[in-house]
């Protein structure tokens, strides 16, 4: 057997001159420290982005886009294809780690000061891609057209619709029409399928280019320190081995929830009916969902929904961009605003997560 992988390698490497990337990987290095376990979490979003395409593709040799059909195939789908259901719920499963692990990821890149020079094009195709896969989240949650998605649907892209100026456009754009309706469940699914996933590829190809390229940032405590010896491990086979050994204790948890909890169907949706109690938003949205709640109808003479909106809008922007406006870190040095601002938002997503998830 080993012999066989033997001659199967040297034939490719013939062809195709593995020798070289073998040598690339070779010459690359991890640091190691501390902090060195929030590397891991790159690669495990990567993991279960393939994850989601896989079992997409697999759904969609079966799922119909359309009002009629699309309640009654997933119905087919978890009912009578073989394993249909587990693939079903794998891809559900998948979708709310693949933002959780995109979160941390986020957060632990943040926290370490990653995005600082040269590393600003890193930070803000990954931002991209992070509020790409929330767009993934909110445009495959309408697919199975069952009442509680319907209902959610209504109240997101009503919430999108009180933007002044901008808003109406945007909402009737992703609506396909004035109301949720057949048009927007056709819209979505190509959001879903190909506009999406297609603008997520070519940022994730960016991405992942720059990361070989630049390679693993330090902290700054590291990168200042003058007395600690710095250490580092191969990236190959070191650091790939203990990625893949993260990516199986992932598959085992999504196993594990996907065979015990599988992802419920419910209702179809009935465009006629009254909205259901208890209608709210998935968990990575339900912090915004829970503010909403919160803000008074009007402050002075802002309508308070607007004022929520516009407010989530510019601290999404200031987070995005922190790359340029935080200077301290740009320089080497300990910026304790941008610290506990990342305490502050961790917190206040935690707190009203909850609060949300409570009531």
């Amino acid at each position: 057997m080993t012999k066989l992988w033997i001659k199967l390698y040297r034939w490719v490497n013939e062809r195709v001159h593995l020798e070289d990337l073998v040598e690339f990987l070779g010459k690359k290095y991890v640091p190691v420290h501390s902090h060195s376990v929030w590397y891991y979490f790159g690669g495990v979003s990567l993991f279960l982005f393939i994850i989601q395409v896989v079992t997409g593709i697999l759904l969609l040799l079966y799922y119909k886009g359309s009002e009629q059909l699309a309640f009654e195939s997933i119905q087919f789908i978890m009912s009578k294809v073989e394993f249909g259901w587990l693939i079903r719920s794998i891809h559900s499963w998948a979708a709310n780690l693949f933002v959780l692990s995109a979160m941390i990821h986020m957060f632990s890149v943040y926290f370490t000061k990653a995005y600082r020079n040269p590393r600003e094009m890193t930070w803000l195709t990954g931002m991209l891609m992070f509020f790409l896969a929330l767009g993934f989240g909110f445009s495959g949650y309408l697919l199975p057209w069952n009442e509680l998605a319907f209902f959610a649907t209504k109240v997101g892209t009503d919430i999108a619709g009180v933007l002044p100026i901008i808003g109406e456009p945007i909402m009737i754009f992703l609506r396909g029409g004035e109301e949720v309706t057949g048009a927007t469940l056709s819209r979505f699914f190509g959001f879903h399928v190909a506009v999406l996933p297609g603008i997520f590829t070519v940022l994730l190809g960016i991405h992942l280019i720059l990361v070989q390229r630049q390679g693993m940032s330090e902290p700054i405590d590291v990168e200042n320190s003058q007395t600690a010896e710095r250490k580092t491990m191969p990236f190959f086979p070191n650091f790939l081995l203990r990625d893949l050994l993260f990516w199986l204790l992932v598959l085992n948890l999504l196993a594990i929830l996907a065979v015990f909890f599988p992802w419920e169907l419910g209702k179809k949706a009935d465009l006629f009916a009254p909205a259901p109690a208890g209608i709210r938003p998935e968990w990575y949205f339900m912090f915004m969902f829970q503010t909403l709640k919160y803000i008074p109808a009007q402050l002075w003479i802002v309508d308070g929904e607007v004022f929520g909106i516009m407010a989530f809008g510019i601290a999404g922007l200031l987070w995005t961009l922190v790359p340029f406006w935080d200077r301290k870190s740009s320089r080497g040095e300990k910026n304790l605003l941008i610290t506990y601002s990342g305490m502050f938002a961790v917190m206040y997503i935690i707190i009203l997560t909850i609060l949300g998830w409570r009531s």
